[in-house]
């Protein structure tokens, strides 16, 4: 009797290239068998194995003992709203680059054109076959949209029209990431290239805004989005998107940590985009240090590419939670004012009152999706760095004091449109100030005892809001001046 080997393991629990080695050995032991038998030549078989197992041991050795498991998904072919070129080439190359690496794909592919019913399948089965796996990783590529602050994924057959669709039609991120929450993995990474345009907005699905809302990462998790929340990315015109072009050719280098290789495929992609697009990391605490492809050797360094000289004050590295790093540079702070003050959100009332700078951050915050702290960080800064300049810009300004008045309209920013108004007002005097952009309409109305400033989405609204507030103390009001920010009206 053949005895019993103690200890040995499970053909499952061997590394793929081992467990092909193994399959060989017994295919070859039961060949050998039957040649002995049938006096068949063996020779020239175990010349072919032998070449057979060089070609299975010489595979890298990149996950020799992990179990990595990926499910990719690329949505290209929508049936009812716009669709794009480039996510099905996207998904196939990041299948291809992750089974390169030692990763096993849920369905032995990228997953392709997926309704709901099939992403639905694809995330349960990636749920059921990380469970005890050491690395869970999850891509997508296609329409995402964030409504009510949540993300989801657009199969190519939603059709939403109001926000109460989205559960039903698309798949909430917070899916995936509870399939790998208590799987045992030691860590877990959600990929999002998928931060589009809204494909929905122009169809009723109102509460859809830009890009992905930030999400926190738990335990042991890193999310990786291919621009920064609330902001979109491109989609490329080469056939893949920068984003995972860049990630693709990145996780192939030996040596980069997974923090390194984030932030590698950032700076890559802002090259590319000449800074119109910088990817953005989320993580929690993660143990241990994981490569895609181990270092060459133990006492090598890890191969790091230099980074350029920042282009601006604030940092272009990737931060795992920039929102939580404050802003303390005195130039940055200024920024941060102007900046706030362009996009209507006033830091120094002219009345005294709002609570300053904390409560113009905390009304920014509150309009992008985000914790409305009110605290200066470098990510409140960068996302006004990224939101378009508004313009036409007009004003109306108005001195109580001094009873003098002053309106401005076409001006590229709202700070000129405020000094032209003031000019022809009386100066600084003029105190109190109505700015509005866009195809917004302001009015100013009075009467003896009171005045109002006033701005709504045509000019005929902002004169009846204008004369219905003034005419609260019971007195008949007047509109002195009307105008909308593109001139309409003058």
């Amino acid at each position: 009797m053949t005895p019993k080997m103690r200890n040995s393991p499970r053909p499952t629990d061997l590394p793929p290239a081992l467990r092909f080695r193994d399959s060989l050995i017994k295919f070859a032991v039961a060949e050998g068998y039957r040649g002995m038998h049938g006096a068949i030549r063996i020779t020239g078989w175990i010349a072919a194995l032998a070449a057979l197992m060089a070609i299975a041991v010489a595979t890298p050795a990149i996950a020799a003992t992990e179990k990595r498991i990926a499910l990719v998904i690329g949505n290209s072919a929508y049936q009812n709203v716009t669709k794009l070129d480039n996510p099905r080439n996207d998904a196939s190359l990041m299948a291809e680059t992750l089974t390169s690496l030692g990763f096993t794909l849920i369905g032995g592919k990228a997953q392709l054109d997926l309704d709901k019913p099939a992403m639905d399948i694809a995330v349960q089965m990636f749920g059921r076959q990380v469970q005890g796996a050491d690395v869970a990783l999850f891509y997508y590529a296609g329409h995402g949209v964030q409504v009510a602050g949540a993300n989801y994924l657009v199969p190519i057959s939603a059709n939403a029209t109001r926000e109460a669709d989205v559960d039903f039609q698309m798949l909430d991120v917070n899916l995936v990431l509870r399939q790998m929450q208590g799987s045992g993995t030691r860590l877990n990474m959600v990929i999002l290239d998928a931060c589009r345009n809204n494909p929905f907005g122009g169809r009723g699905l109102r509460a859809a805004d830009g890009g992905l809302a930030q999400m926190r990462a738990p335990e042991g998790t890193l999310i990786s989005y291919a621009t920064q929340p609330g902001n979109v990315a491109q989609d490329g015109s080469d056939g893949h998107s920068p984003y995972t072009k860049a990630l693709a050719a990145t996780i192939r280098l030996a040596g980069l940590d997974i923090f390194q290789t984030f932030n590698q495929v950032g700076l890559a992609v802002k090259r590319e985009t000449g800074g119109a697009q910088q990817p953005w990391v989320s993580s929690s605490p993660i143990d241990g240090t994981f490569y895609f492809v181990p270092p060459a050797a133990a006492p090598a360094a890890p191969q790091v590419a230099v980074a350029p000289q920042p282009e601006a004050a604030l940092p272009s590295t990737l931060r795992p939670d920039p929102d939580r790093i404050p802003l303390k540079d005195m130039a940055l702070l200024r920024e941060l004012s102007d900046r706030l003050y362009e996009h209507n959100f006033d830091p120094e009332p002219a009345d005294g009152k709002g609570g300053g700078i904390r409560q113009a951050i905390a009304k920014f915050q509150e309009k992008s999706n985000m914790t409305p702290t009110g605290e200066a960080t470098e990510g409140v800064l960068t996302r006004l760095r990224k939101l378009d300049d508004l313009k036409p810009w007009g004003s109306i300004v108005y001195g109580p004091e001094i009873n003098k008045w002053g309106i401005s309209w076409k001006h590229s920013s709202r700070r000129a449109a405020v000094d032209d108004a003031r000019n022809n007002c009386g100066g600084a005097k003029c105190t109190m100030e109505l700015s509005f952009y866009g195809s917004r309409c302001g009015a100013f109305a009075v009467s003896g005892k009171s005045w109002s400033l006033v701005q709504r989405d045509t000019l005929d609204r902002a004169k009846n809001a204008a004369l219905d507030e003034c005419g609260k103390t019971g007195k008949a009001c007047r509109i002195i001046d009307a105008v909308c920010a593109d001139g309409f009206g003058h």
